[in-house]
């Protein structure tokens, strides 16, 4: 069985992480999607209320081998405590590449795991700092966020 790891702040939790996670879920036997804690960022929304919206948000896609936790410490750590073959990364443009890749090679030098980047798609304009930013802004966030995590950003 091979099981893809996809983790990420998810702050918001947007459609292009949802397309992203689509594509894993049709490559792999399993996917678990990872909640971390960035310390380099400041989180706006609970990540625990973020993981069960994002349960329900596959439940109703009915990706039923695709599911969200949170966790701490290295990625890589918890990656292999749920059997991940490999780690998954979503890239929306050329500067997401080049972070990613770099972030990559650390990754595998550290634990062996290899890296499997999966486009975003037509949300690949898409970013969690611009929801944020449109929300600050009392803008509507609909067309960009599933309508699961819609009642935890109106908090």
């Amino acid at each position: 069985m091979k099981v893809g790891f996809y983790a990420g702040s998810f702050d918001p939790f947007t459609k292009g992480h949802l397309q992203v996670v689509k594509t894993a879920s049709a490559l792999f036997d399993a996917v678990v999607v990872g909640i971390c804690v960035n310390p380099n960022k400041t989180r706006k929304h609970d990540r625990r209320q973020m993981a069960n919206a994002i349960n329900k948000l596959f439940k109703n896609e009915k990706l039923n081998n695709v599911k969200c936790i949170t966790y701490d410490g290295l990625t890589v750590d918890s990656a292999k405590e749920y059997g991940a073959d490999f780690l998954i990364r979503g890239l929306r443009n050329s500067s997401d590449y080049i972070f990613e890749e770099g972030l990559a090679n650390i990754n595998s030098e550290i634990s062996g795991l290899d890296t499997i980047f999966i486009r975003a798609g037509s949300y690949g304009a898409v970013s969690s700092s611009m929801v944020n930013e449109l929300l600050r802004n009392g803008r509507d966030v609909s067309a960009y966020v599933p309508n699961e995590i819609l009642p935890i950003l109106k908090k």
